[in-house]
């Protein structure tokens, strides 16, 4: 599977040594669409409203539960396709502010963690 390469300090697309729009290539390509996938509001994307985890419905501004949270961001991990498992680690959580890592099995059997 490939994907359009994305810096990771802007989420931009970038080039690679030829001026091309650089492609990414697995495992890191499912690394990135996690990441995607999760940063995804729902509805944002245009092609199709269903994708993507309710922050505005019902995180942002709201009290969700860590379980609540944890669950969006591992349907969000699987709906990418050839995500075979995925799983959220919560480092810590304070109501406001949650951190942590997605770890996931892609179909080739590599496991990955995208951070939070």
């Amino acid at each position: 599977m490939s994907t359009l390469l994305l810096t990771q300090d802007t989420w931009d697309l970038c080039v690679d040594a030829l001026g091309n729009i650089a492609v990414a290539t697995a495992p890191y390509s499912y690394a990135q669409d996690v990441a995607s996938a999760c940063k995804l509001f729902l509805g944002e994307l245009w092609y199709n409203t269903a994708k993507g985890v309710p922050y505005l419905e019902e995180i942002l501004g709201m009290l969700p539960t860590e379980y609540a949270l944890r669950q969006y961001l591992i349907d969000a991990a699987l709906s990418v396709d050839g995500v075979v498992k995925a799983d959220v680690i919560v480092n810590s959580f304070d109501g406001r502010t949650i951190t942590g890592n997605i770890q996931f099995v892609d179909i080739n059997g590599n496991t990955a963690n995208v951070g939070f």
